[in-house]
């Protein structure tokens, strides 16, 4: 299946956002396209929306300011926002979701698509929050070679602990989870509510089921994560344990040849629909910016 390019999304979004379709192999998967204006792009960010979320998480319609692929088309990067498997047009095919495990080969076919029909540059930078920081993690530790070279990954709001009892909530969307993926309301800009309706969902019955599992299946996958990754936790993230020990545990897992923990002040879990975006998406792209560099002065090129 093609990249199909849709129309241009309707204001306020930038005009040339675009919707695409993505061949997942057994199902298409919809996401949210930009280029740069003027030039190919220098390399390509993936980015992964996390649990009960859509693609346009990454591009906050609250505060121009908040948007990940207008900054990052400003910066010389494309910018690929993807429904992950069960999400947007995928739904109908899996309704029930798929694994994380199913996730990863998914997603690697539909970059294997996207980059044997679009210029990527450098390669693929991805970009995961959340559920989607753990499928970032899955397909870096994929090891097909289709999609294109990983240069690396940024991830927010995850650990490999949780930081409360997940079996005990009765599931991870509802009124008992608000304050745990918000925080304080301070922290977001008027109006984000109401336009986040678009974006909330329902998370897939066997990523749900699945979700708790986390803390055993990471060790497996980080082992073969051999990229450079970057963690960062919101001031207000309260899903995982973020302490120094859990950190050290965690990081002492990765096969990874960087690994980088950052935090971010005045931030909660949900941090590119917050005040917080823009500095988020900046560290990020200025990680990936280090990445590129170090592939530069690298003899072999990686």
């Amino acid at each position: 299946m093609p990249v199909e390019y849709a129309k241009s999304l309707p204001a306020p979004a930038v005009e040339n956002v675009r919707e695409v379709v993505l061949d997942g192999g057994h199902s298409p998967l919809s996401a949210l396209l930009v280029l740069p204006r003027d030039a190919p792009p220098r390399a390509v960010v993936v980015a992964l929306h996390g649990g009960g979320m859509r693609a346009g998480y990454f591009h906050g319609m609250a505060h121009p300011s908040l948007s990940l692929l207008r900054l990052g088309a400003s910066l010389g990067f494309a910018v690929l926002a993807v429904d992950r498997p069960g999400y947007g047009l995928s739904a109908t095919a899996v309704p029930r979701g798929e694994s994380l495990a199913e996730q990863a080969g998914t997603l690697s076919t539909a970059l294997g698509d996207f980059t044997a029909r679009q210029a990527t540059g450098a390669g693929l930078f991805l970009v995961g929050h959340s559920y989607g920081g753990k499928a970032a993690l899955a397909v870096a530790a994929h090891g097909g070679e289709a999609d294109g070279p990983v240069l690396g990954l940024d991830v927010s709001g995850i650990s490999h602990r949780y930081a409360i009892d997940v079996n005990g909530l009765g599931g991870f969307h509802g009124r008992r989870t608000t304050r745990l993926h918000w925080g304080p309301l301070r922290l977001y800009p008027p109006n984000t509510f109401r336009l986040a309706e678009g974006l909330v969902t329902t998370m897939p019955e066997r990523e749900e089921a699945e979700a708790s599992l986390w803390p055993e299946l990471f060790p497996g996958i980080a082992g073969r994560v051999r990229v450079p990754v970057r963690f960062t936790y919101a001031e207000y993230e309260r899903w995982w344990l973020h302490d120094e020990a859990t950190l050290d545990e965690m990081t002492g897992l990765l096969a990874a040849p960087r690994v980088v923990v950052d935090r971010l002040p005045r931030a909660g879990h949900n941090i590119s629909l917050g005040w917080a975006a823009r500095a988020y998406h900046l560290r990020a792209l200025a990680f990936l910016e280090e990445c590129l560099s170090g592939r530069e002065q690298s003899p072999h090129g990686a």
